[in-house]
């Protein structure tokens, strides 16, 4: 099932295009995240008192929650340039000397999955973040020399969906910490109607409520489920999202009204079906379902457990009560006791 509709991870050219409108200009225009936020304004305001670029910053969280768009915002109040680049996108140390010597004083280079830099890119980005320069050696052998680069002050921000796959020395050179969580449904609503104005629609407060509930807490998703009812409603209805047109739309997508769509549904009966409400491996169910190991730790369990529909334990995943009353699954008599 390659073409999921709720793997927010995965943005096209065009996607990417449109939600570069729907961003906040700045942090004033940020919705949600109102400490991390908060902390972002002083630290910003302290750093331009000093005249000083701001102290590298590492952003973790769940993908879709924000964490380019606070990077692009960081950037606008700071009044600097943004140069966005992602870990597996640097392959060669040359990729990142060529990054980093093209950056101004007080400019901002974002990295996002900052956790999939390799390992030799690591070593060479340390003295880069700790002492602005960076030593590039060229040749092999009795003819190598190392060259010294001197770089201008700049800020990284990095942004990772698995804090604990950073290593050590890397995590221990980033000044400012910030986890991301979940939106909840009340915040989802602003998202949605500050993006439906953008995208010059008209949504009535239920069909607001109704897609932050099934928004799964990313605003990214939210804004992808906005723009799809909103095709519906101009094929299907007047131009309006109505709660009926929503609600249809919803169910033409496979999205029920708890954020769940086909995946999750498997991935739940998969447990319960087969393998009698866990616990299992989640590389016995990835290979059941045909889905990459990653996609499931990083896109379908989050919010599983987020609802209380799984449980993560030493032994393997386990399907809660919740799961099966969703699924319309009568809970096993013999293990009644063991669900939670």
């Amino acid at each position: 099932m390659n073409d999921r509709f709720v793997d927010y991870l995965k943005e096209n050219e065009e996607e990417q295009i449109i939600n570069l409108s729907l961003r906040p200009a700045n942090l004033s225009e940020f919705i949600g995240q109102e400490d991390i936020v908060a902390s972002l304004k002083i630290a910003i305001e302290a750093a331009k008192g000093r005249g000083e670029p701001l102290e590298h910053i590492l952003l973790c969280g769940p993908p879709g929650l924000g964490k380019t768009s606070l990077a692009y915002c960081i950037a606008k109040e700071m009044g600097t340039t943004l140069t966005s680049t992602s870990g597996p996108a640097i392959e060669r140390a040359g990729d990142l000397v060529g990054i980093l010597t093209n950056l101004e004083k007080g400019d901002i280079l974002f990295i996002d999955e900052v956790h999939r830099l390799s390992r030799v890119i690591e070593e060479f980005l340390y003295p880069a973040m700790e002492n602005y320069q960076i030593d590039f050696i060229v040749d092999k052998g009795p003819y190598a020399k190392s060259i010294k680069f001197n770089l201008k002050p700049f800020t990284l921000i990095g942004a990772t969906t698995r804090k604990g796959s950073l290593t050590a020395p890397l995590r221990g050179r980033f000044g400012l910490f910030f986890d991301l969580d979940f939106y909840p449904a009340g915040e989802l609503v602003w998202v949605i109607r500050r993006s439906a104005a953008l995208l010059g629609v008209e949504i009535d407060g239920p069909s607001c409520e109704l897609i932050s509930v099934c928004s799964r807490g990313a605003p990214r998703l939210a804004n992808r489920i906005l723009r799809r009812i909103r095709d519906y409603a101009q094929v299907k209805g007047e131009g309006k999202i109505t709660l009926q047109i929503t609600e249809i739309a919803l169910d033409k997508i496979k999205i029920d009204t708890q954020g769940l769509d086909d995946l999750d549904r498997r991935y739940l009966a998969t447990i319960i079906n087969v393998h009698r409400g866990g616990p299992i491996g989640v590389e016995a169910i990835a290979a059941t379902l045909g889905e990459g190991k990653e996609t499931l730790e990083d896109v379908v369990e989050p919010y599983l457990m987020k609802k209380g529909f799984l449980r993560r334990t030493p032994r393997g995943r386990v399907a809660s009560r919740n799961a099966y009353t969703h699924l319309n699954i009568p809970l096993p008599q013999d293990q009644q006791e063991n669900f939670f």
